[in-house]
């Protein structure tokens, strides 16, 4: 249950609303305004930009006077990672500082956010490395560019907007497609998904009052919600399989497979069974709905959960979404963590 815009209805990790406290990783004005690829347009043109700083801490980034973009995307090493390479299709989760050369902030997921409590898990970028639009922070043509990065490592990418951004420049951002743009991302975690991956062992009987869960190979679960049943009006949930994985800490990117339904009518609205798999999101940082949150920070990869999360919980503080006053039921096996 992202809370950010785009994405399919109503998927949990790209609703179309973003809670205020996420609201700092957003690109200004949505830059990105089309959901669209770009060619990643890589060139071995010298950058222009100077970056220091080491990975771990927010980056200084500098441009000389009279500097000008290229107009191909140029990707530069910054600081060589010792951990695995990253792949194409790999999950990763990255930090990210972005400006326009002019210095016009871009976003950073080295902003605090507000309300945050001195050490906590930051909010973070966790996707798959592909040239398609699958959040509002990082371009397709800066996310290519991880692959062939190490773990550990950090990189930038510079050029003008025409062609780090392309046709998904947002015309209401200000930017001009001949303006310099500049992102410099830190590779922090990067595992490679098996997209049919899911909890193994036996499973329990569900508690009084908790739905019945069939969980069958390579499709979404069945979830029956109990006769006569009230919605709970507070959150509730069980270990249904008990996975030996280490444990699941706010700010990890999760690795999961879900099945969600309504209880008022036990209708499906979403699974990644649909979608074509196991897929990632961050927990533990305001990116997804607090039930979420609250329910999966401190379990352990190879656990199925199951869940129960009142409006509150869920998108009740959103009265335009399509869920906001459903109670909703998830299944969710956490099959690794990035």
């Amino acid at each position: 249950m992202l809370n950010t815009p785009g994405g399919r209805f109503p998927r949990p990790f790209a609703t179309h609303t973003r809670r205020a406290a996420a609201a700092a990783l957003a690109v200004p004005v949505l830059l990105l305004a089309a959901a669209c690829g770009n060619d990643d347009g890589k060139t071995s043109d010298a950058a222009v930009v100077k970056v220091t700083g080491k990975p771990g801490a927010k980056p200084t980034i500098s441009v000389p006077k009279d500097a000008k973009p290229s107009d191909k995307a140029v990707t530069k090493t910054l600081v060589e990672g010792k951990g695995a390479v990253v792949n194409k299709g790999d999950l990763v989760r990255l930090d990210f500082t972005a400006q326009t050369m002019k210095g016009q902030n871009l976003g950073s997921s080295w902003t605090p956010q507000p309300g945050a409590k001195p050490g906590a898990a930051r909010t973070q970028v966790v996707t798959e490395v592909t040239d398609q639009m699958t959040q509002q922070m990082v371009p397709p043509s800066v996310l290519t560019a991880a692959a062939g990065q190490k773990v550990g490592g950090r990189f930038e990418v510079e050029g003008t907007a025409k062609a780090l951004i392309g046709e998904g420049l947002n015309p209401q951002s200000g930017i001009k497609p001949e303006d310099g743009l500049v992102w410099v991302v830190d590779v922090v975690g990067a595992k490679k998904v098996d997209k049919k991956a899911k909890a193994e062992g036996t499973q329990a009987a569900p508690e009084d009052g908790m739905p019945e869960v069939k969980a069958a190979d390579d499709k979404a679960a069945t979830i029956t919600i109990p006769k006569g049943e009230k919605a709970p009006t507070d959150l509730k949930q069980q270990v249904l399989i008990k996975g030996k994985g280490p444990e699941v800490k706010a700010g990890d990117g999760l690795i999961a497979q879900y099945t969600g339904v309504k209880w008022e009518d036990g209708k499906k609205f979403d699974s990644s069974w649909d979608h074509g798999g196991a897929t990632a999101f961050q927990i533990g940082t305001g990116q997804v709905v607090q039930g979420w949150d609250q329910a999966l920070v401190g379990k352990h990869v190879g656990d199925r959960v199951e869940i129960v999360i009142p409006p509150k919980l869920g998108y009740g503080a959103s009265p335009q979404h399509e869920l906001a006053k459903n109670t909703l039921v998830f299944v969710v096996d956490i099959v690794g963590t990035v």
